[in-house]
């Protein structure tokens, strides 16, 4: 969904439409840019969208676990291993 400009409200504004801003956007499926100081401050989601956001990144977050995990793998059927002493070295005397 793009941004249009009406959805772009300066914070002043926004305390006295609250719950006016907060029904277009449960009940439009609008999203509003708050500003401060004519830039962008915080937004006005709808919570169960918010929601859907934090799930994707969870699986994003996965999805780059799994790659990381896949790619150790093929490192390790590929013969290509690191010694635990040269790890630690790698890793640095506070690791150690």
């Amino acid at each position: 969904m793009s941004l249009r400009s009406h959805d772009v409200v300066p914070i002043s504004e926004a305390r006295a439409r609250l719950t006016e801003l907060a029904e277009e956007v449960v009940g439009g499926g609008a999203e509003k840019v708050l500003t401060k100081n004519g830039a962008s401050f915080v937004a006005l989601v709808d919570a169960r969208k918010l929601d859907y956001y934090h799930a994707l990144e969870a699986e994003h977050a996965g999805l780059v676990l799994l790659d990381e995990a896949e790619a150790g793998l093929r490192q390790l059927l590929a013969g290509e291993r690191v010694s635990a002493d040269a790890l630690l070295r790698a890793l640095g005397p506070d690791e150690a």
